[in-house]
This record gives structure tokens, sequence and C-alpha cells, in this order.
């Protein structure tokens, strides 16, 4: 533990320090914090190090007092209030980047994250480091583990680019992690400040000043760690921040890098199970962090590194965004936030943990043999391959042998079982296990949205026997795109369009004079291989079914509350499955109930109301019952085949 080393040195020597000549220990710590590895060339130096010298920088300049001056006045609070309030807040707030700090932290990343090997996708290193040499870059990584900071920011370091200053939430800054985090450049952010004008000046001026002065930045614009696996929804403060200090400095041009992350295996997915099934969060704390680094030593396999095209800040929303009026601003950065979101989707690799547990899933907890498996990885294989989809350098599906070592895998982390005991072994998802199966195949499930959209596309043209079934199916399209808009992060409808086209071009190059009949559309349904929309679309239509139920089942006029509502989802969810009225115990998820009710507060049906909404209510159901019914038919074809393969003896081996 070097940094609780380096935490009490510092301290013994602020005390032995006291009394002497003001500024003895920001010059000391000063005279040995050279630069960091990685940032010879790097600008910033010196003072940008030490934290005091920072905010007496910050709160010495013009900016600041004029700065104070105004927002008093606009607050209407007496000018000393507000210089108290922005002082302790800049106090609070602002880091520093002494190497030895920076050195400590790194050895304690290293130790906590030793379970993974980093495998880093080295493409655009050299793009970005060039960007690196005239410009700031602002680093919005997806957010799947504490571990992110850890792996990423030294990864980076190892390949010669400035440390990052790492934007983190507060509740992470406790004893004796904290000061040493601080020291190493972790600025710590509170978690809730909407209502706080003064918080959020002081913010915009610690960031101007950062980028101003060529820092490179890092945070997680999800917000919080995926429960599910895949993308949350962006939080666009950070970057409305970020755009406001862009503007207001006058600073030449900023880089977002979106970076995606994926571990083969991950040890705090199973506490985001306990959470999405109802569960309270276990707050963080230094015996917690023991825990945590505990559970962190046997092997996990590999952590992925990959970046996205980086986006040109005064290109994506302009130099003059702060004279737009509010409604364009807003929509700016929200476009921003979906173009960061798609492009760190765009280099998520395909792994086989993903496609082995995309397998597994969505099957009625059907046991299955490695041939089965096999039989059913090789279309996907040849799907990945057909579109050219990133994948881990890594792919080891095509024979038995390989997706036995990921089974065996899967099996010694609790996910699946297995029983050995009959002609063949056969494999599972372990019981209550479903959603950690799931959090695996979420990782890729982007890549696999429009290929289910598609097959519903033609049940819905095979079900049409009075119109003209290529309009139906375009109108089905677009509709799910509307419904599923809050889970996954589809192009504009243009782009949406020729995507559609390519994925009915992959199941049949002939689908537009198939798509003329009904009777057409409903073989080449039965053709398509293999049947996807089960597997990665049924746990949300469920869930948004069980919301819709909910909501159809409440008087119009009353208020709907949040967590209570959540909680009687949940509940009534659990009976469902039971009566086997939905299938997926991936359904029975916080998060997704939250986001059925998101959608059902767009359309409106969340608010108290008189028998209109109770109509639309009920219209909403039976939109979600229709879905439903057709991923459980897609279900039932996929069984089918299953059944076909399972028709031909199993391939030899596949012992546990």
């Amino acid at each position: 533990m070097g940094g609780i080393v380096v935490i009490v040195g510092v301290s013994m020597l602020r005390d032995r320090l006291a009394g002497s000549r003001a500024g003895s220990l920001p010059w000391l710590l000063r005279r040995h914090s050279a630069p960091a590895r990685g940032r010879e060339d790097h600008p910033v130096a010196g003072r940008q190090d030490i934290p005091f010298l920072v905010c007496e920088d910050i709160i010495r300049s013009v900016r600041y007092r004029s700065g104070v001056g105004e927002l008093a006045d606009r607050l209407r609070l007496p000018r000393d209030e507000v210089d108290r309030g922005a002082r302790a807040y800049l106090r609070e707030m602002v880091a520093g980047q002494n190497r030895i700090a920076i050195d400590s932290w790194g050895r304690f990343g290293a130790y906590v994250s030793r379970a993974y090997r980093i495998d880093i996708a080295r493409a655009r290193l050299g793009e970005l480091r060039r960007l690196g040499q005239h410009h700031p870059l602002v680093f919005l990584p997806s957010h799947r583990s504490y571990l992110d900071p850890l792996v990423l920011r030294p990864a980076l370091l190892r390949n010669r680019f400035a440390p990052n200053y790492v934007l983190s939430g507060i509740n992470l800054s406790f004893w004796p992690l904290g000061p040493l985090a601080r020291r190493s450049g972790y600025v710590f952010i509170r978690r809730g400040f909407a209502g706080d004008e003064i918080y959020k000046w002081v913010l915009r001026q610690y960031l101007g000043h950062l980028l101003l002065n060529g820092c490179n930045l890092e945070w997680y614009v999800e917000g919080g760690r995926s429960r599910t696996g895949k993308l949350r929804p962006p939080r666009y403060g950070m970057l409305t921040y970020l755009t406001e200090a862009f503007c207001d400095r006058g600073v030449d041009d900023i880089y977002i890098v979106p970076v995606s992350i994926t571990y083969d295996q991950l040890y705090e997915v199973g506490a985001m199970e306990e959470e999405a099934r109802g569960g309270t969060k276990r707050p963080e704390s230094l015996s917690w962090v023991v825990q945590y680094i505990r559970a962190q030593g046997r092997q996990r396999g590999q952590v992925h590194l990959a970046f996205g095209e980086p986006l040109s800040l005064a290109g994506e929303v302009g130099r003059h965004w702060a004279t737009l009026p509010p409604v364009q601003r807003r929509r700016a950065i929200q476009k921003l936030g979906i173009a960061v979101m798609r492009r760190i989707d765009s280099v998520t690799p395909v792994t086989a943990m993903g496609l082995v547990t995309l397998c597994l899933l969505g099957i009625d907890g059907r046991a299955l043999t490695v041939a089965e498996i096999k039989a059913e990885l090789g279309p996907l294989l040849d799907y990945v391959r057909r579109r050219n989809l990133p994948s881990v350098a890594e792919l080891p599906l095509g024979d038995a042998g390989g997706i036995e070592r990921v089974l065996e895998v899967l099996i010694s982390s609790g996910v699946i079982t297995c029983y050995g005991e009959g002609t063949h072994p056969v494999y599972q998802v372990a019981e209550n296990q479903d959603l950690v199966a799931a959090f695996y195949r979420n990782n890729i499930i982007h890549f696999l949205v429009n290929r289910a959209v598609a097959e519903l596309v033609l049940q819905a043209a095979a079900e049409e026997h009075y119109r003209d079934p290529v309009a139906v199916g375009w109108q089905e399209a677009l509709r799910l795109r509307e419904l599923l808009k809050f889970e996954f992060f589809f192009s504009d409808k243009r782009i949406f369009r020729n995507e559609m086209r390519s994925e009915l071009s992959l199941i049949d190059e002939q689908w537009p004079e198939l798509l003329r009949s009904p009777y057409a559309a409903a073989e080449l349904l039965e053709r398509v291989s293999p049947h996807l929309a089960h597997r990665v679309l049924t746990s949300f239509l469920e869930a948004y079914l069980v919301v819709a139920e909910r909501l159809a089942a409440r008087p119009s006029h009353e208020p709907v509350e949040e967590r209570p509502f959540l909680a009687e989802c949940l509940g009534v969810g659990r009976q469902l499955l039971l009566q086997q009225r939905i299938t997926s115990s991936e359904s029975l998820s916080v998060e997704l109930f939250s986001t059925g009710l998101q959608l059902a507060r767009h359309r409106g049906l969340a608010d108290p109301g008189g028998k209109q909404v109770a109509d639309r209510r009920a219209a909403f159901v039976r939109e979600l019952e229709t879905l439903v019914g057709r991923v459980h038919r897609s279900r039932a074809l996929a069984l089918r085949d299953i059944g076909a393969a399972t028709s031909s003896p199993p391939a030899s081996g596949g012992r546990p």
C-alpha cells in the first residue's frame, strides 16, 4: 500500500512546516513533482501539479473575481457568501498530478486489476497522439467496472499519452485512497448539484482552466456502471459544462475520444445482478475496497480497450453554441452524446463469452450439448464475418475444443452448469444466473438489434393479408425503432432504412420480391438462420409489457411514484414468470422496468388523466402483447432448429 505511505508522509511534512513561511509545502512538492510519465512534451507542469497553487491561480484571476460578482448579482446573494462557497467547492474539486502520487496510484491500480491481461486496439493510437499534441483530448469510455479508470489511464500512459484528469464521483473519495487519487489527477465531483448554481459555476471555471492548460480529461458518460451489460443512455450534464467551458475560454478545439472497455469476465456482475433484482447497492468504504481487491486474485481473462473515431467539439456543436436558443443547445448536446455512444458501440468487440451466452439464453432453460452449441454458433460466426464486425483477436469457437474451453470458464465462474451423467454432457444457464449471463451477451447485443428487428418485420409482413406487406414491414421497423430508442442507439431514419435493407439482404438478397406476398414472407422467415429476435428482444419487450399492464391496472387519475411503481412491477413480474405468462427471468430487472416507465412517460402514459389516458394505456398493452407474441414465435422457430440439430448424433467430446 505505497499510496498510504505517500499520504502519511505528506501529512507529516505539512505538520513539520506548520508556522513556517507561506507556500513552503507547495514549493517543496513542486520541486519533487517533475512532469509525470508520458508528459515530457506536455505544456502543463509546475504550478498545475499542485492543487493549492491551482486554487490560488483561479481565485486571483480577473475572470474569477468578476464572475463571482456577476453570480452574486444574478443569485441576489452577498458577494462574500458566494465567494466563500465558491472557494470551498474549488478546494474540494481541484486535483493535482504529482509524479510520486501517479506512480503510487499506478502500482495500486496494477495490483487491483491483476486478474486481467490488457488487450489494446492500436489502430487509432497514432492519430490520437498527433491530435493530443495540439488539442486537449477528452476520453469518454463505456463504464462496466470500478476497474475502468485503473485500466485505461495506465494503458494510455504506457503509450505515451499525458495522464488524464479523471472526473469521478465523490463517493469514492474516502480515506486513504481518496487523497492519493486526488494527488494523482482524480477530480471528485458531487453526484447531485442540479440546483446549486455556485457549484455549477465553479465546475465550469475549473474545466475551463484545465482545457486552457491543454490537459486531457476522462469521465464516464453513462454516469454509472452498466447493470445490463449494454451501454446506458448518456448523461448530458458534463458534456454541457465541457461545451460551455470550451466556448467561454476560446480554446481552439477539443477532441472527444469514445472508448470501449470490455471484460471477458467481471467479478462485480453478481452484485449488480442483485441490484437489478431490487437489492440495495453496498456503499463504498475501506472494508469494501479490501474485499474487492481480494476478489481479483484469480485470473479472469482479458480486458479489451478500443478507441472510436474522435469527434471535434468545434465541428459537432460549433463555436457559437452559446448564442443558440436553449432548445437548439440541448439538441446539439444530445446529438453529440448519442454520436459518442454509437462510436463506442461500433468498436466494442464481439467476444466468445458474448456469443456462447447468447446461444444458451432465450431457449426456456433448455440444456445444450457441445454439438448443438456449435450448430448455433456456426451461423452466428458467419454473420460476424459477413458484417465484418470487430471481434477479439482470438475467437476460439470454430471447433468443439474451443467451445469447451469457453464453457469451462463459464462453469468456473458459476454462470452455467454442466450435467455429465448421461450419454453426453449438456450445458445450461445456472439457476438465478440469467441476468449474469445476459450481461455478457448484452456486451454484443447492439450488433444484433437490427437483425432482430428485421425478423419481426418479416413476421409483421407475413401476418398482413390486406395491405402491401412491404409498406407494413417499413412501418413496423420504424415503430420498433421508436419503441426501443431508450435502450439502443439507432441511426437516423434515412440511415436506419439502409441498415434494414442490408439486414434483409443478409437473410435473402431477393427479399424485395419475396416480401410482396405474405406467404413468401412467411417462407423467408422460416429460412432465417439463426433466429435471434427472441434472444435479443424478449427481456426488453416483456419488461415493458409488465410496466404497461401495471399502468393500465391503476386508476388513470392517480400520479405514478417511480420507486413504489418499480417495486410493484418487480413483484408482479415474478408472479407472471411463475405463471409462465412471461418467459424470461431477465425481464425482472429494475433497470428495464425503469426504462419502460421512461418510455411510458415519453408517450404521456404515466401522467394523470381521464378516459383518454386509460384508453391509450390499454392500446400500449395491446401493442406490446403483439410484439411479445412475435418474439415467442421466434423462440419456437429457434427451438425447432435446435431439435433438428439434435436429431443428428452429437459430436464426440464435451466432457465437463
